[in-house]
């Protein structure tokens, strides 16, 4: 865990501060897992990480599934270190699907990555596409699981890191509240300012 929060520190993935989500909640810490992804080595190290999770539950897996955008490279990169294939979902008409002529094959064992697990909706919407496929999921895993231990769903969490992240309604912000920090809007989604 230690190694993962250096590499993290190390390629500016993790910020500490008073930030602007895209859900336009206040936070002290902002994750930018895109960072870490710009060194190979760097993610190579952390898939190595959650390669020894999944092997200490003995866990099978046959394909590995990333939703788009975030999950894409550290789907490449763990599928890499499981020597087994890698595909992503991705939304078209703003539904999840696989697009590109991926498919998985009735029973195979699909282990979905995402960089950031917040809410697993991305995972979750993801599942749902592979499994009318015939998929059998065996887990999710990430390079950060951000849930604060609220994720609802049924299957296991393979995390490089677990990270507590406090997010508050700006009503309600104790760091606006305090006006040490100015608020920072990080990220890649495009939201308006508030």
């Amino acid at each position: 865990m230690e190694q993962v929060l250096e590499l993290l520190k190390k390629s500016e993935s993790l910020l500490e501060g008073h930030f602007l989500l895209s859900s336009g909640k206040h936070s002290n810490r902002y994750i930018q897992c895109a960072k870490v992804c710009m060194y190979p080595e760097r993610i190579a190290a952390i898939c190595q990480i959650i390669k020894g999770k999944l092997q200490a539950d003995n866990v099978q897996v046959d394909c590995v599934v990333g939703p788009a955008m975030g999950g894409i490279i550290v789907a490449y990169e763990l599928a890499r270190a499981l020597d087994v294939r890698a595909m992503f979902t991705e939304r078209e008409n703003n539904i999840m699907t696989l697009r590109r002529g991926f498919q998985v094959h009735k029973g195979e064992k699909v282990l979905i990555v995402e960089d950031v697990v917040t809410t697993g909706k991305s995972s979750l919407e993801s599942i749902a596409v592979l499994k009318e496929q015939g998929a059998e999921i065996v887990g999710i895993a990430s390079i950060v699981d951000r849930t604060n231990g609220k994720l609802q769903a049924p299957y296991k969490l393979y995390p490089a890191i677990s990270l507590q992240v406090q997010a508050y309604d700006a009503s309600e912000c104790p760091l606006c509240a305090e006006g040490k920090l100015q608020l920072v809007k990080p990220g890649s989604r495009k939201m308006p300012l508030v």
